[in-house]
C-alpha cells in the first residue's frame, strides 16, 4: 500500500506543481496534508528544490512545510533538518479490514457533503479560522461518501469514506464534545467501510492521539509505518 500517494489523492490539494519528483500542494493553508511538499523522490539538485518549494510558499504568504513519509529518501530527513526544519506532527497510518460489523446506530450516508456535515466537521477540526470554503473545496476534490449520526437533524459524529481501488480511505472522523463516548465513531465508521466495500481499510491519525488509535484498534486496524513534516 503506497501511503503517501493514497493520502495525496485523497485529500488533493486545489493547487499543485511539479518539481522532479516532488510535488508543491496549495490549498489555501487548510491543513499540512494539503500544503506541503510530498518529497517522492530525492532530487538531483537538493537545495535547488528546496529554493523552489520556499519560493512556492513564500509566494502564497504559507511556510514551506515537507511532507516525509515512507517513500522519501533517508537522507532528506536529515538534510532538512540540519537547514532548520523542525519536525512536527507525526502521524501514524492504520490499515484495516474492509467489512465491518453493522453499526450500532442509524447512520447517514450521502456522496456529497451537506451543511451540517461541514458544521460539525468544522466545529471539531476548524483549526483554520475561515477556511471552511477551502476544506470544502478539497473533501470534494475526489468522489466520496460522507457520514454521519445525527440527532434532531444535527450530525453528532461525522466521517468521510474516499474510493481508492480495493481500499477505502477515511478521512474527517470527528464527534462533538456532547456526544463523545455513545459509540458514535464506531457506528460512523463501520457505516463507511460497509458501504465502501472494499477489501480494506485504511486512516491516518495523529500519533498523539491514542483514544482514537484504541479505537481503531478495536475494529481490527493495525498500525503499518506513518509520516510526519519538517516546517520551518
Amino acid at each position: 500500500m503506497n501511503v503517501d500517494l493514497l493520502v495525496h489523492e485523497a485529500w488533493p490539494a486545489y493547487e499543485q506543481q511539479r518539481h522532479g519528483g516532488w510535488i508543491l500542494r496549495y490549498a489555501g493553508g487548510v491543513t499540512k496534508r494539503a500544503n506541503s511538499v510530498l518529497t517522492l523522490d530525492l532530487p538531483a539538485d537538493l537545495d535547488a528544490a528546496v529554493g523552489a518549494a520556499e519560493d512556492f510558499y513564500a509566494a502564497r504568504g504559507r511556510p514551506c512545510v515537507f511532507s516525509v513519509g515512507p517513500r522519501a529518501a533517508p537522507e532528506l530527513d536529515a538534510a532538512l533538518e540540519a537547514r532548520g526544519y523542525a519536525l512536527v506532527d507525526p502521524t501514524v497510518v492504520m490499515v484495516g479490514p474492509g467489512g465491518l460489523a453493522e453499526p450500532g446506530h442509524r447512520v447517514r450516508v450521502e456522496d456529497h457533503p451537506w451543511p451540517a456535515w461541514l458544521r460539525t466537521w468544522w466545529a471539531v477540526d476548524g483549526r483554520y479560522g475561515s477556511g471552511l470554503e477551502e476544506a470544502e473545496r478539497i473533501c470534494t476534490g475526489v468522489p466520496a461518501w460522507y457520514a454521519a449520526v445525527e440527532e434532531d437533524g444535527v450530525p453528532l459524529a461525522v466521517g468521510r469514506g474516499v474510493p481508492q481501488g480495493d481500499t477505502l480511505g477515511v478521512y474527517c472522523m470527528a464527534t462533538l464534545p456532547r456526544a463523545r463516548r455513545r459509540g458514535l465513531a464506531r457506528s460512523v465508521l463501520r457505516a463507511l467501510a460497509r458501504h465502501g466495500g472494499t477489501r480494506s481499510a485504511y486512516l491516518v491519525t495523529t500519533a498523539a492521539n491514542v483514544a482514537a488509535q484504541a479505537l481503531y484498534g478495536s475494529e481490527g486496524f493495525e498500525l503499518q509505518g506513518g509520516y510526519h513534516y519538517r516546517s520551518r
